[in-house]
């Protein structure tokens, strides 16, 4: 890794552990973010409220949103909460909020996963919608039942690519993926496009319109096989790339 690899801001989850609070992000995201895009992830703790967020990102050349166990607290998006909308992870909501609208705002390139891509459609004022695999013509995109992670993020599932941003990276118009999750896109937020769609027309990828630089949330998880799958690697190192140019751009 050269001395001068693009820094990438990670928004920490919140955790408790032996009797402490951790602001933590899962390895497979940092390690796809290292080994294939070539740059280094910093991880910002979840205390928006006592720095400015604004000094983060004056100072990296990417935000790398990542996906997680906690889901959005539907009060974002006008919904009343309930026990099928937990667990929730607030401090990681104000942060990842101020570091998507302050990306985007700058062009610093931004890249969200799972839960970074429902972040990323509540910025834009968007909804989600929960237990989708309840809902009449949808298919269960929960994680299947397996004893090794290998299983449970099995590449399983087909996605037709229709948005240029993303055709332009995988260079195809259907792949396969390992998206898992219970919630998704239900009203798709203002200045999105949809990049690629489920077979039952689930939202799995998508981008912002008229972005000062790269902006791309998908659903689904590049990081866990970004080192053997094409399309996966394809995404990180568009993601690495786009933070090279921006450092370059930025120091000049």
């Amino acid at each position: 890794m050269p001395l001068d690899a693009p820094l990438v801001a990670v928004p920490a989850d919140v955790r408790d552990f032996g009797n402490y609070s951790w602001h933590a992000s899962p390895d497979t995201y940092l390690k796809a973010a290292l080994r294939v895009g070539g740059v280094v992830p910093l991880i910002v703790p979840a205390l928006a409220e006592e720095f400015d967020v604004a000094s983060i990102l004056a100072r990296v050349d990417g935000v790398l949103v990542t996906g997680s166990a906690s889901n959005v607290h539907p009060s974002r998006y006008g919904v009343e909460p309930s026990p099928a909308h937990e667990p929730f992870d607030t401090d990681r909501d104000r942060l990842t909020d101020a570091l998507m609208r302050g990306a985007i705002e700058m062009g610093v390139p931004l890249l969200a996963i799972c839960r970074g891509l429902q972040e990323l459609n509540v910025v834009h004022g968007g909804s989600l919608a929960t237990e989708i695999q309840e809902q009449d013509g949808r298919m269960d995109h929960r994680a299947p039942e397996h004893p090794e992670q290998d299983g449970r993020f099995a590449i399983r599932q087909d996605v037709s690519v229709s948005g240029q941003t993303l055709s332009g990276i995988v260079g195809e118009t259907a792949i396969r993926v390992n998206s898992l999750h219970r919630q998704a896109i239900d009203r798709l937020g203002a200045g999105l496009s949809v990049e690629a769609t489920a077979p039952d027309g689930t939202v799995e990828a998508i981008s912002v319109d008229g972005a000062k630089g790269f902006a791309l949330g998908v659903q689904w998880h590049p990081e866990y096989f970004a080192t053997s799958d094409a399309p996966s690697a394809a995404i990180f190192r568009a993601f690495g790339d786009e933070c090279r140019k921006y450092a370059k751009n930025r120091q000049a």
